[in-house]
């Protein structure tokens, strides 16, 4: 799924408009030798190393197990955070316990390297080197326009549709294609079983929603005369929200259910909702709780805007090196081991479903065979085109946090009726040229 186009990546120039810029550290070789490039030693530590790393992963634990098998002398010590990721994280590095390593999704990224969070390895030379092993809009994202290494990329979140196609064929309803041919399908399921919908729309998650917005070629942000120009505000951005608004007023998607709660999940197996919007992450998520299911549910492309067939990404992290760490020889090694060894990235995608960002990866026997709960189909091929059909010249914005937050808030709104989802649009621009200006970052209203 390798992208023969690297994502242009924006923050570099930031960093000349209030962005701190990250002390490197100094580069090793094998053997250990420093070419002082920034006064920070990189060389191996003398004696036993014991590795903090922090995730959400779910079964990371075990991975990290058999790297400790193999590494005697660099042991690594996991944490998950999935209850309060970025919070956990903020509140150790302001209280300077940050772990060595730590999972941070590629939007936040840009926001995190604003409080200078991290630390730069690209002096060390296994972490340059580790370039060549991952999809290239991936490293861009970590290594904001090559001006250094803040993270190794991890997994990816390229996007499709989950179907259950046993319900379409029960009302004689075709698999939609594009986005026109979904909103037909939606109302002709829903008028045949009036508690029948055909997805949720989750208000309070902005990153799935900035998935969709990334899809139609929506781009929030660009750089240009040493300025930031935002353009949330699209009108590609507002294509989207107006779709997604006719089809919650036409009430064939519900909007009082969260991804991943509890209750979306008994709607599921009560048979009330048709289809998901989802990432290559979420295949595990269906097949680990909804046990009943199995054989009844088909991947296929993202239904698309028009001929192009472009794709969406929702999600994906990466391996970040965490600012205050002591030992980053030893994390350069463990983190480019975690994500390009076969042994490990099985693992992850066995236990956690990551899609692995790391091109051998994609190789892994796992992701060319037919997987038992969706009747055998390869799914993984499905995500593999996908990944090849997103818009690589997407970027964040450096106070994505603070817009996302904004642009839930918003869609929270509109989906009780207060409000349309294109204001939810609106605020979000808003919000992202306020918060810019409150951190001294020059920014301006993009075209």
């Amino acid at each position: 799924m390798s992208s023969t186009v690297t994502r242009t990546r924006l923050a570099v120039a930031a960093a000349t408009a209030g962005i701190v810029v990250l002390a490197g550290c100094s580069s090793s070789d094998s053997s250990g030798s420093s070419d002082k490039a920034s006064g920070a030693s990189c060389a191996p530590a003398k004696g036993k190393v014991t590795l903090q790393y922090w995730n959400t992963v779910p079964g990371m634990d075990k991975v990290v197990a058999l790297w400790n098998k193999q590494h005697p002398d660099v042991q690594v010590e996991t944490k998950n955070i999935s209850n309060d990721q970025y919070g956990t994280l903020g509140n150790a590095l302001k209280a300077g316990k940050a772990p060595d390593l730590a999972q941070v999704g590629y939007d936040e990224l840009p926001n995190l390297r604003t409080q200078s969070a991290f630390v730069d390895a690209s002096a060390c030379k296994a972490a340059t080197a580790a370039k060549s092993k991952f999809v290239p809009w991936t490293w861009s994202q970590t290594s904001f326009g090559d001006t250094g290494v803040f993270a190794i990329p991890q997994d990816t979140g390229p996007m499709a549709l989950y179907v259950r196609s046993d319900l379409f064929k029960k009302y004689n309803v075709a698999i939609p294609t594009t986005w026109a041919e979904y909103q037909a399908a939606a109302e002709k399921l829903h008028k045949a079983d009036s508690n029948l919908s055909m997805t949720f729309f989750d208000p309070n998650n902005a990153e799935w929603f900035n998935g969709l917005l990334w899809q139609n070629s929506a781009k929030m942000y660009g750089y240009s005369g040493d300025k930031w120009q935002v353009t949330v505000d699209s009108a590609q951005s507002r294509q989207v929200a107006d779709y997604w608004q006719k089809l919650i007023s036409e009430k064939v998607v519900r909007t009082d259910l969260a991804h991943g709660s509890t209750q979306m999940y008994a709607a599921y197996q009560k048979d009330q909702i048709a289809t998901y919007v989802g990432a290559a992450w979420g295949y595990s998520m269906f097949r680990d709780n909804l046990p009943k299911q199995a054989g009844k549910w088909t991947i296929v492309p993202m239904p698309t805007w028009g001929a192009n067939g472009t794709s969406g990404d929702w999600g994906g992290s990466t391996v970040a090196f965490m600012k205050g760490s002591q030992h980053l020889y030893e994390s350069v090694e463990f983190n480019t081991w975690l994500n390009t060894d076969p042994d490990a990235l099985a693992l992850e995608n066995k236990l956690g479903g990551l899609y692995p960002a790391a091109t051998a990866g994609l190789d892994l026997p796992a992701l060319k065979q037919g997987v038992p709960y969706y009747g055998n189909q390869k799914i993984f091929d499905v995500f593999a085109d996908s990944s090849k059909k997103i818009d690589t010249s997407f970027a964040w914005g450096p106070t994505q946090k603070t817009v996302n937050l904004a642009l839930q808030d918003a869609l929270a709104k509109a989906a009780a009726g207060n409000g349309t989802l294109s204001d939810a649009i609106a605020a979000a621009q808003a919000s992202a040229l306020k918060s810019m200006k409150d951190q001294a970052i020059p920014a301006t209203a993009g075209k």
